[in-house]
């Protein structure tokens, strides 16, 4: 008789919900001349954003490495608002991409460029329509309502990099979401939840926008970012509130995403203005 384990009991105490195959992961992102240098998985941690940004910092990460946690106990959204999820029920990873050739003043879109490249790894993997909220968040609909199903945070590591964190909720069910505005894809009646071959799917359509991006200089318009981005965001066409730095709030129709990413409001006094930051509040379907 083997010996009991009570980590085996851990590992797959909700069979619905496998551990990732770190070995096939590898096997299946990382290769010669692709982006994707190490693919990581931990059990447990607080942030793989904060872990990311100090390797990056020790010189103990490079280009391409990808770290993803089967549980986050101090996962952070925009404002240092928290995430929190059941083990094994998202994917929870973060990527340390160093794009050199691009301006910095244009790495503002790295965010947008992980929320279309998301999207559209989601799409082709879960078979769930993905919608994009300005800035940042991933939206499904759950019931004929919109639910944030998913956040990106990107952080500055170091003078040459960017550590960008994903969250998505995949197996989440009713009773277990955070808030009622909370969705997942299994909610939004995903083909598949097998996270696997979700996370593949993800990282290999950020690897196809970044690459494109890349070679065009970070220019959103000639990559087709700037175009794509806008035909996936559900923010626009919508009356929209954006609570601004400094206690200051803008209303308005948001009409476009402009050249630097920032979200265009037009007010009812004939103003067009750009929001670089800020919570957006959709008032009313599009």
């Amino acid at each position: 008789m083997t010996p009991h384990n009570a980590s085996d009991d851990n590992r797959w105490s909700d069979l619905d919900r496998p551990p990732l195959n770190a070995a096939s992961l590898r096997r299946g992102l990382v290769r010669e001349g692709g982006l994707w240098s190490e693919v990581e998985v931990v059990r447990r941690t607080g942030s793989t954003n904060s872990d990311l940004v100090a390797r990056a910092a020790a010189g103990r990460a490079g280009e391409g490495a990808v770290l993803v946690a089967e549980e986050q106990t101090a996962g952070r959204g925009r404002l240092d608002r928290q995430w929190t999820a059941p083990p094994r029920s998202g994917l929870f990873f973060s990527v340390l991409l160093k794009p050199a050739e691009v301006p910095v003043a244009r790495w503002g879109w790295l965010p947008l460029l992980t929320g279309v490249a998301v999207a559209t790894g989601l799409s082709r993997a879960a078979g769930v329509d993905t919608a994009l909220k300005w800035p940042n968040d991933l939206l499904v609909t759950v019931g004929g309502e919109e639910r944030k199903t998913g956040g990106i945070l990107a952080e500055r590591a170091g003078d040459d990099g960017v550590v960008i964190g994903v969250g998505i909720n995949v197996s989440l069910r009713a009773q277990e979401l955070p808030v009622p505005q909370a969705g997942s894809l299994a909610l939004a009646g995903a083909v598949g939840t097998d996270r696997d071959p979700l996370l593949r799917g993800v990282l290999r359509s950020l690897e196809d926008w970044y690459g494109r991006w890349r070679s065009a200089g970070g220019d959103p318009a000639v990559s087709g970012l700037q175009e794509t981005y806008a035909a996936g965001c559900a923010t626009l066409g919508r009356t929209v509130r954006a609570e601004l730095p400094g206690d200051r709030s803008v209303v308005g129709e948001a009409i476009a995403v402009d050249g630097d990413g920032r979200l265009v409001i037009a007010t009812e006094a004939g103003v067009r203005e750009p929001v670089g930051a800020g919570d957006i509040v959709h008032l009313r379907p599009a």
